[in-house]
Order: C-alpha cells, then structure tokens, then sequence
C-alpha cells in the first residue's frame, strides 16, 4: 500500500463520518502517525509502506477521529498564537477566534504591566500576552485543578523568557475573590468565559459537547452568568486606567455591554474573522 493510498483511505473514512475538513484532518493525522511533515507525502506519495508500525496508530487515529474525538486530543496539541499548546480533556481547545482578543490585548499591553486571566484553562491567552511581552507579571485564575495542571505545564513548556512572572490560582469567581487578586492592582484584566446557555449545549458539534470540559462551556440559563460577576469583580481588580478584554458570544454584545458602569469608557466590540462579535474591551476611568 502506497502512503498516498493510506492517506485516501483515511480521508474516505473521516468523509463518510460526517467530519468537516476529512481531507485535513486525514493529512494532519498521518504526519503524526509517521512522524513526517507535509513534504514527506509530497515526495513520497507513490512509495510502498514499509513502517507497519506507524500504519497501525494512523488507523487508530482515524477511527478515533471518527468517532467525533477532537482532532486536537488525538495530536495532543493546538497551534495558538505561534506557540503550540497542549491540550487534552481537562481544558477547552484553544480556537482561532479567540486570538483576536489577544491581538487585541496586546496593543494596550506595555512592558512591565500585570495581568490577570480569569478562566484560564490551557493558559493560552495568558501565556501568549506574557511570551508577546517584556517583564509583564500575570495571575491565571481557574475553578478546575486539572485545567490549572494543563496551564501550569504549558507555562513551564513555552515561557522561558527571562523576567516573565506567572502563576496559577484556584478560585471560583462566582464566590469571594481570594486576597492575592485584590487591589485593584492590575493594568489588564483577560477572559474567555463560559458562555453558552445551557440550553443550547445539546446542540453543539459531538466534537464540543461531548469532549470540551462543561465547566468551561455553561454560561447559565441567558449565557451570562459569568459576564454579571465579571463586571463586578473588575471594581476589585482593575486598576484605574486598565483595560479588560473578554471574549464573547456572536448575540451577547449588547447585553453585556450593558453590564459596565459609567466607570469605564472606550468600550468598543471586535467582530471575528466571520464577521461576528466576539471581543468586548474598555478602560476603566481614571478620574472616577
């Protein structure tokens, strides 16, 4: 059997499972199997197998990936921001839409800023605002102690700058903040929240439903539990003149935008790259 072969017949197979984009996933997961990159087939597609080995975990993956297993748990990773995170089933997968509120974020983030990411999971957004920045300081605050060991890993893996201080806290925010976050004493405030109303997580692909953490997905019953408390603990956290960034559902920007005082200003909405809302930021007053 030729790879070209191999490849087609796991395409075929993701294809008839009903996966989106089974052309790449099928690619992607036989570049792991075969621990090649994407030249390899390029100039090896007519070649016979020789590594039975490595045929064996492809098909192992793609039937995994044909089960709805995200593509991302299979390889163990998801490219974020120019950095590769690991992932598994304790924290949600990073998406592509969420880098906008990093781009976002890093323009008002200046050298020697502190940083707090509340509902940190994997760490991404954190880990890529203090990799994108010189002597910044941040606090990444999660309720789940698995997702706090996934972030904590990350962070030993990819923030090897020197002058980079990072830390990860278990809190629930819906609760009494912990003193270490009081003050306020931080220029920026980051989150990607849980957003989805409950009622509608049934609906969502196998992919999201069944594998992403719940803690990461339930929003409550209007998908704004969590946007209610945030505006609350901004008063406790956000110095004057700091910014928040918070990612969003496509149908939550006017209501969350609702939920901030006459204490912050520059509050402006970003669309993702569908033409979507998907990122709320402000500042908050300085002279209030």
């Amino acid at each position: 059997m030729t790879y070209k072969d191999i490849v087609l017949s796991g395409i075929q197979e993701l294809k008839s499972a009903g996966i989106g984009e089974y052309e790449l996933d099928a690619r992607l997961l036989f570049e792991e199997a075969f621990e090649v990159d994407r030249s390899f087939l390029i100039l090896n597609a007519d070649a016979e197998n020789t590594n039975a080995d490595s045929y064996e975990k492809y098909k192992d993956y793609i039937e995994k990936r044909s089960k709805r297993v995200p593509l991302q748990h299979i390889l163990g990773y998801q490219d974020f921001m120019g950095l590769r995170f690991f992932v598994d089933g304790r924290v949600l997968i990073p998406r592509q839409d969420t880098e906008i509120l990093v781009e976002e974020a890093i323009k008002e983030l200046h050298d020697g800023m502190s940083v707090l990411d509340i509902c940190t999971g994997s760490g991404c957004i954190l880990i890529s605002l203090l990799n994108y920045s010189n002597d910044c300081a941040g606090i990444g605050v999660d309720i789940s102690e698995d997702a706090l060991t996934v972030a904590k890993n990350n962070s030993d893996k990819l923030l090897t700058k020197e002058g980079t201080d990072v830390s990860f806290m278990k809190a629930d925010i819906l609760e009494d903040l912990p003193d270490a976050l009081l003050g306020p004493k931080f220029d920026l405030v980051v989150s990607n929240p849980p957003y989805i109303e409950s009622d509608v997580i049934e609906e969502l692909e196998p992919e999201v439903k069944d594998y992403d953490p719940m803690l990461a997905l339930d929003g409550g019953k209007d998908g704004l539990v969590f946007y209610r408390r945030l505006s609350e603990v901004l008063d406790k956290t956000l110095k004057k003149g700091g910014w928040f960034f918070f990612e969003i559902g496509y149908n939550q920007a006017e209501a969350v935008k609702e939920l901030f005082s006459d204490e912050y200003t520059d509050i402006e909405v970003i669309k993702d790259y569908a033409g979507l809302d998907r990122v709320i930021k402000g500042r908050r007053k300085i002279n209030v």
